[in-house]
């Protein structure tokens, strides 16, 4: 003999909507993180690293007189890779290349540019990326998160309007949907100019988004 339960039987007959909700908030940036170094090439591996550690030192102690504590600068990368050409299908040795990255984040941000500009003069040939973030992050996020369980709401409300339905306006399940994160209006990817750099972060976009499930009663 088939059983089903009382709570699938239930269940079963549950008249729900399910929702998407998103929430958004602005946000002014109060840190910027700059990732630049050097790439340097020499036939001979040792005078390569020997080139880039002195470019790196020069680099370090130019943010050191322009007081950029020495914890707001950290290596993030550092390769040695060797460059090859092909002559005539051959695979033929043509140099070593040395990259040493770093990361120098900063909450004075209105000197972002500035300091891409003294690294540039100090030895630095490779500006990766100068980004913008927040401090009170998860503050802003929490808020975001309301914002999207009243937006679910409202979506819900709607539909239960429009098919003349009663809304139980407490949700029966509410998830969290994660992976989002902090998206700038404008992310800085630095080139290398010969006049002063500048920069101009904009403001952040904090997304939150949750499903949530209402149950509905015909009238």
């Amino acid at each position: 003999m088939y059983y089903q339960s009382p709570y699938r039987a239930v269940k079963s007959k549950s008249k729900i909507i399910k929702v998407a909700g998103k929430g958004k908030v602005s946000a002014e940036p109060d840190i910027a993180e700059i990732r630049l170094g050097v790439s340097i090439e020499n036939v001979a591996s040792a005078k390569a690293q020997e080139d880039a550690a002195k470019a790196v030192a020069n680099i370090i102690e130019a943010f050191a007189k322009a007081g950029i504590p020495e914890n707001e600068v950290k290596t993030v990368d550092y390769s040695i890779h060797p460059q090859y050409d092909y002559v005539e299908g051959r695979q033929v040795f043509k140099n070593y290349r040395i990259e040493h990255m770093l990361l120098i984040k900063t909450n004075e941000i209105n000197r972002a540019g500035a300091l891409v500009d003294l690294a540039i003069k100090n030895g630095a040939n490779v500006v990766s990326s100068v980004t913008f973030e927040t401090s009170k992050y998860e503050m802003f996020y929490r808020k975001a998160l309301s914002l999207a369980v009243l937006d679910a709401l409202r979506k819900a409300e709607t539909i239960a309007e429009t098919f003349n339905t009663q809304l139980s306006k407490v949700p029966i399940s509410v998830a969290e949907i994660t992976g989002s994160d902090i998206s700038p209006y404008q992310t800085k990817t630095i080139a290398m100019y010969e006049a002063a750099t500048s920069l101009h972060p904009g403001k952040l976009e904090i997304i939150g988004h949750i499903q949530a499930e209402f149950t509905y009663a015909s009238l």
